[in-house]
């Protein structure tokens, strides 16, 4: 016998024990691991960042706990392979692993494009907040999360005043089931040609003067970004079903404006 065969025998398990409440439990894991990943990225191939990870099984009424140590284990079987191809094989390797009938994956990360400003063209990197969320019971179900900042002219505003109008920034959060593959960037472009502007991190007098009068010039309340943004997410191929919502962070309230969508295909 050797010494790891030992240790079984001697260290009891103690989830494996049963318990006799007769609640079944829905989700069960860890939350808030923070790992190395890398990403699809369309113009360079791959990317490095750093995801937050949820993963979670069920656990049947008559079991005590699931075994947390195997979450990690898989995790880092997969370190270097988590994104949207691979999340089927995470799923069922969670499900087999830890005997479960369901499993889910939440991988939550920065994205980073580089963007030029829109006269000067000095280059600068813009963070979208992303996350490929996955589900396997019986059947698989894959959601792509993408959060993209905006700019919006408030179109009331700018009808009633003598000069100017008030503006602010805002985001919309994307939510996509789809077939095949769907690239980041597509989301991201179909968003940000639906907002009065979108947002640069670097911005130049010139680049400053051509943001500020194109806004103005495209007026929209988040009525108009979220349909705006459903008709471009409408010419991506593979959609199954769409989710859109845009908040804007008003300059003039002490609230956000608000309005949501779904799509279905």
């Amino acid at each position: 016998m050797n010494n790891e065969e030992s240790f079984k025998l001697e260290l009891a398990d103690v989830q494996n024990r049963p318990d006799n409440r007769n609640i079944p439990l829905k989700k069960v894991g860890i939350k808030n691991i923070r790992y190395p990943i890398v990403v699809l990225d369309k113009e360079k191939g791959t990317q490095r960042t750093v995801a937050s990870i949820n993963m979670y099984v069920n656990l049947p009424h008559n079991f005590k706990g699931t075994h947390m140590s195997r979450f990690v284990e898989i995790l880092n079987q997969y370190r270097r392979q988590i994104n949207i191809r691979t999340m089927e094989a995470i799923l069922t390797e969670m499900k087999n692993r830890l005997d479960a009938q369901e499993a889910h994956l939440e991988v939550s990360f920065p994205y980073f494009i580089e963007k030029k400003a829109p006269v000067t063209k000095s280059p600068g990197l813009m963070e979208y907040q992303c996350a490929i969320h996955g589900s396997l019971s019986n059947k698989l179900d894959i959601m792509l999360l993408v959060n993209v900042p905006i700019t919006t002219v408030c179109p009331c505003s700018k009808e009633i005043s003598d000069y100017g109008a008030h503006n602010q920034r805002g985001e919309v959060r994307v939510r996509i089931r789809f077939t095949g593959f769907l690239w980041l960037e597509d989301v991201i472009s179909a968003v940000e040609r639906s907002a009065s502007c979108d947002i640069y991190s670097v911005l130049k007098r010139p680049d400053e003067k051509y943001v500020t009068e194109k806004a103005f010039d495209r007026p929209m309340f988040v009525e108009d970004v979220v349909r705006a943004t459903c008709l471009e997410i409408k010419k991506l191929s593979g959609i199954k079903w769409a989710c859109v919502e845009a908040e804007n962070f008003e300059s003039i309230h002490n609230h956000s404006a608000y309005a949501y969508a779904e799509l279905e295909f």
